[in-house]
């Protein structure tokens, strides 16, 4: 199949792929849009059963990059890389040094930071190899106890993405017995299980590595669950924080929560599942939206990072998001295509 008839193709300005015969590397760049600026976005590794699974996850990954940044008010525009490869065992200094030239060879139009499957170390060495890296602490950030790492900041975000849910749905100022159902506990899902149970509610875990959901049992007391029974839970809401596509024709009629509020990306298998999700009456919070943090804390990333500043963009997180389910309730009208509409009014002009 051809990237431009590939059903996730969306004006992309560039696609790219590389092979790297000594390192292994197998990865492609997807850089959607520059219109407000640089395409900025994560590496993710990933052992995707097809080539064609990972073209779809790049093209549907930077797509989501440009109405997130647009939306979090960010001068910037949408890209993201994939490499195919599991990160546990293909991963080597090579490999990644090899995504660092590859990530050089399109010349600052793709900058890249961490994702599923990669960490600030390995961004760090991509830097030997080439600039346009973003989600560094400089040596003044890192003296203060700071490593670059956006997680907390998509954690944080998310969480007042779903306190904003929570206030629209069931009127309610605060989490308190809020029961919450987390699919996937690793870097920002853990993080957002902590400000959860803080909050009070009420935690129902899963995850594929089996280390992360105990250590939520163990410390917060959250209650274990099969990965495949987690979106049927009879719980308030749903945080999808794991990979994509999981609200299909499949999981949605099972779907008991009335919010769905995560920090994964592309949570939607199709556009036609945000309608089903309204005709069921979930209020969805739009993945793009909700899990912004991670973006912003990068943005402000350098010599005079400031926590509150940062924090206070995060909050407007919550502010936007109301914004659409008020604009969703008084149109009938879902939540992604309101959101939608929004970023491209941003990005498009």
């Amino acid at each position: 199949m051809s990237v431009f008839s590939h059903p996730e193709f969306d004006a992309h300005e560039q696609v790219a792929f590389r092979y790297d015969r000594a390192s292994g590397l197998k990865a492609i760049i997807a850089v959607h849009s520059t219109r407000l600026g640089k395409g900025l976005g994560g590496c993710r590794m990933w052992p995707y059963a097809s080539d064609a699974e990972a073209l779809t996850d790049v093209l549907r990954l930077s797509r989501g990059m440009t109405y997130k940044a647009a939306l979090a008010g960010l001068p910037q525009g949408g890209g993201k890389s994939v490499i195919i490869g599991d990160p546990r065992h293909d991963k080597t200094p090579a490999l990644i040094q090899a995504m660092g030239r590859f990530v050089d060879s399109l010349g600052g139009q793709y900058v890249v930071a961490e994702d599923s499957g990669t960490s600030v170390a390995d961004i760090r060495l991509m830097a030997t190899e080439t600039r346009h890296v973003g989600g560094l602490a400089d040596e003044k950030s890192v003296a203060a106890g700071r490593t670059g790492d956006p997680s907390p900041a998509t954690a944080m975000g998310t969480f007042i993405g779903i306190k904003a849910a929570v206030k629209a749905k069931f009127g309610r100022d605060d989490l308190k017995g809020l029961k919450v159902a987390i699919q996937g506990v690793g870097n920002v899902g853990g993080r957002l299980a902590q400000h959860l149970h803080a909050a009070g509610a009420k935690l129902w875990v899963t995850d594929l590595h089996q280390p992360a959901v105990e250590r939520c049992v163990r410390e917060l007391g959250a209650a274990a669950v099969p990965m495949e029974a987690v979106h049927s839970l009879d719980v308030d809401v749903y945080a999808p924080c794991a990979l994509g596509a999981i609200l299909n024709d499949r999981t949605i009629p099972e779907i008991r929560a009335k919010v769905i509020a995560g920090a994964a990306n592309n949570q939607l298998a199709k556009p036609k599942h945000d309608h089903a999700l309204l005709e069921r009456g979930i209020l969805y919070a739009p993945d793009y939206v909700i899990n912004a943090g991670g973006i912003i804390d990068i943005f402000y990333e350098g010599p005079n990072y400031d926590e509150a500043t940062v924090h206070a963009h995060l909050e407007r997180i919550g502010h936007t998001l109301s914004q659409i389910f008020e604009y969703s309730a008084r149109e009938k009208r879902p939540t992604g295509e309101i959101a939608d509409r929004m970023a491209e009014a941003i990005f498009r002009g």
